[in-house]
């Protein structure tokens, strides 16, 4: 029973993940757990082969693996139903949950009661994978992938009459990465179901829900119109589909059992023709025909359309749930196998492109040089064009250059002649100016002998005038005195002698006495000689 022991190994590594201590576990606590799964299989006893394996008294998950693959489950019967293989799987989670229940029910603030934690820890069992610790490759850990968490999460929701946000699953999924049970628990109770105003029977319900989805492998459930065999009745049934039978019951509490048709490969569904009130299908057996009828045409199509799912996965010994997983495993493998595929092809055609671009920039680079080297050369040429040009015309001026040199060179001929003329008659004109100047030297040398003379001449003329000067005030202060003295005689000789008399003897003394105009007069004489001399004198000068 391989398929058994794979079902409920994630299960049976909680159990031993609860009492391993550095990865090994005491194989009396190991005793204990297999005598348990034992007694839940049938078998009596199997736990008495650990004290003769292995040598040591402790061991791995893989070592006591191997001993329950090849000591206890390979005990069962090769060929078992799928409704004992459920059995079984409920058992051993009920002993692992036992183990292992009060490290998994721990957290902070819980939301699901123990029951629907222990419903949600066998989902979790189920779609989850036992993988090596990326940390610790002796070390296994049970993890779930964010797509699987997130179909459980959104049957959650629907069930809870929530609306679902794929998005925002999405960036918690690329956040978290693969679940582990307290992170997917923790999600649960704390994002979708924090809601006070959800009820805790509505949580129940919920989980129940999505239990015999996941667990029970129920593809639906609803009530349906059943017509009797004996009686050809129409009466309503509690029914619950599942891939390998219809179970219907006297009521949705689905206590009262009344009957299970058995549904494989080899069965089908059809509508019938119903009376209007009544939508009718049938269900063709290999034994005999079922007839069920729906009140409306709509639930009338999804139960055909369940029927038909459920035949089409009746076969085989895993159940829906777990194919469904496994498919999607598949799925997601081809997926990512096509992802890395298309990857490579994808990095391979950047590389090619690169490669490509890389070639075409390097091939436009050496046009591009080629071009430059072209259009370089094509300068050139233009420009030893230009340069032969300027060297013809360069020729063409020379030789009118030199024509002009020529003439120049006749002109400077006779300009250095008629140069030659001039600088003689300028060296004549030089010894004439010599000559003149020598002449004028000494015309300036007589000229300050003269000038000499006419100082010394004018000094002496200053001289004789400070001593004229002198002799004018002397002859001025004699005429002076000379007027008092007349006056006082001529007054005299007016007071003594008579008018007559007084006027011949005054004008006897009038002719013997000089006058104040004479005297003026020969004052201004004096003074118009000397101002002469100094004419001369200066003129001389």
């Amino acid at each position: 029973m391989t398929a058994l022991l794979k079902n409920v190994t994630n299960c049976i590594w909680y159990a031993f993940d609860s009492l391993q201590n550095n990865d090994v576990v005491h194989k009396s606590k190991l005793k204990v757990l297999t005598a348990n799964i034992g007694t839940l299989l049938d078998l009596y006893g199997v736990e008495k082969g650990l004290d003769h394996f292995r040598s040591s008294q402790e061991l791995t998950f893989d070592e006591f693996k191997y001993y329950l693959q090849h000591e206890v489950f390979s005990s069962l019967p090769k060929t078992v139903t799928l409704p004992i293989i459920r059995e079984y799987e409920k058992k051993i989670s009920e002993v692992c949950w036992l183990v292992c229940r009060k490290r998994l029910l721990f957290r902070d603030k819980s939301v699901f009661g123990d029951d629907s934690v222990f419903k949600l820890f066998r989902i979790f069992c189920l779609l989850a994978d036992l993988v090596q610790d990326a940390d610790d490759t002796n070390r296994y850990v049970v993890v779930l992938h964010p797509s699987e968490a997130g179909i459980v999460a959104e049957q959650l929701v629907h069930c809870l009459g929530l609306r679902w946000d794929a998005a925002d699953w999405e960036a918690l999924g690329s956040s978290i990465g693969h679940f582990k049970w307290a992170a997917f628990l923790a999600v649960l109770e704390a994002k979708y179901c924090c809601d006070q105003q959800l009820h805790n029977l509505a949580l129940i319900e919920a989980v129940d829900e999505i239990y015999d989805v996941f667990i029970e492998d129920i593809i639906k459930k609803g009530y349906l119109l059943k017509r009797g065999y004996l009686l050809p009745t129409m009466r309503e049934y509690w029914c619950v589909l599942q891939p390998c039978a219809l179970t219907y019951y006297k009521s949705s509490s689905q206590k009262e059992q009344c009957g299970r048709i058995v549904i494989d490969e080899y069965c089908s569904v059809e509508a019938s023709a119903g009376d209007g009130k009544i939508q009718r299908f049938q269900l063709i057996t290999p034994d005999r025909t079922f007839e069920f009828g729906t009140q409306d045409h709509k639930s009338r199509l999804q139960w055909i359309s369940s029927l038909r799912q459920a035949t089409a996965v009746s076969g085989g010994a895993e159940g829906y749930q777990r194919r469904a997983r496994a498919g999607r495993r598949g799925a997601g493998a081809r997926r990512e196998k096509e992802a890395r595929e298309t990857k490579a092809r994808l990095q391979h055609e950047v590389r090619a492109r690169l490669a490509a671009e890389a070639q075409a920039q390097e091939l436009a680079e050496l046009c591009e040089q080629d071009n430059k080297k072209l259009e370089e050369l094509r300068n050139a040429q233009i420009e030893l064009e230009k340069l032969l040009q300027e060297e013809t015309q360069a020729k063409r001026d020379e030789e009118i250059v030199r024509a002009l040199q020529a003439r120049v060179l006749a002109e400077e001929w006779e300009r250095r002649e008629e140069l030659e003329r001039l600088q003689e008659e300028q060296n004549r004109m030089l010894e004439e100016e010599r000559m003149k100047r020598k002449q004028f030297e000494i015309l300036q040398a007589e000229k300050e002998a003269q000038y000499k003379e006419a100082a010394q001449r004018l000094r002496d003329l200053e001289d004789e005038k400070q001593r004229l000067d002198a002799e004018l005030k002397a002859a001025q202060e004699k005429i002076s005195k000379t007027e008092l003295t007349a006056h006082a005689l001529h007054v005299q000789l007016r007071d003594l002698s008579p008018a007559l008399r007084n006027g011949e003897r005054a004008r006897r003394a009038v002719s013997f006495v000089p006058t104040t105009k004479s005297s003026s007069d020969t004052l201004i004489d004096i003074k118009a000689i000397r101002h002469s001399k100094v004419i001369d004198n200066n003129e001389n000068v």
